[in-house]
């Protein structure tokens, strides 16, 4: 019943994700190890299944969710479009909150992860000055957002099929459907902007 979704979920993500990478061959060398870094963090949670995955999912969820508060707070301040400010607005909005239910949720999962949430914290690393040091910081943001996002959805989906609680499933499939379609309109501005 449930995997009809999963199968629909997926391949709008693998729709999205097949777009032409050209954009990225543009992306300053500093977005590199945004793209590369997530990688090793999957490894660790292809290992794990049901309540183990779940906990460590969150815990590495949560970094990553405050990686992405970090950069939209940093463009902010600085920022001349009033898109990539809405944007980033609603990055901060959202993934707090989510940052909040999920924090709840792993008081009764068995607390978080710690070596998952360091591995994930320190991949995360770098993001919110290079939008700082950026000559274009609004370009630095969505141009970073993308290879960010497109992590958060392979995580969810590994999450859709290894996860074990409604509330780890729920939240992957969540992240899949926003951060998806963000990622389209992030494509979208920077290819009106000949990028």
């Amino acid at each position: 019943m449930v995997k009809p979704k999963k199968t629909i979920l997926l391949t709008a993500t693998a729709v999205l994700l097949a777009f032409p990478l050209a954009q990225a061959q543009g992306m300053d060398h500093s977005n590199m190890h945004m793209s590369q870094m997530p990688a090793m963090d999957m490894t660790s949670l292809k290992q794990l299944k049901g309540k183990a995955f779940d906990r460590a999912f969150l815990s590495a969820m949560i970094p990553h969710h405050q990686a992405a508060v970090d950069m939209a707070k940093a463009v902010l301040p600085v920022s001349k479009d009033a898109t990539v400010k809405a944007w980033a607005n609603a990055v901060i909005k959202d993934q707090n909150r989510e940052i909040n239910q999920m924090n709840t949720w792993l008081k009764t999962y068995g607390g978080t992860d710690t070596n998952m949430a360091k591995m994930m914290a320190g991949s995360m690393q770098g993001m919110a000055s290079m939008v700082k040091s950026s000559k274009t910081p609004d370009v630095a943001f969505v141009q970073g957002m993308i290879p960010h996002h497109a992590s958060a959805v392979d995580m969810a989906n590994l999450a859709l099929q290894q996860g074990a609680s409604a509330n780890v499933l729920k939240i992957a499939r969540d992240i899949v459907k926003a951060q998806a379609q963000e990622m389209y309109d992030y494509r979208l501005w920077l290819s009106k902007r000949g990028l």
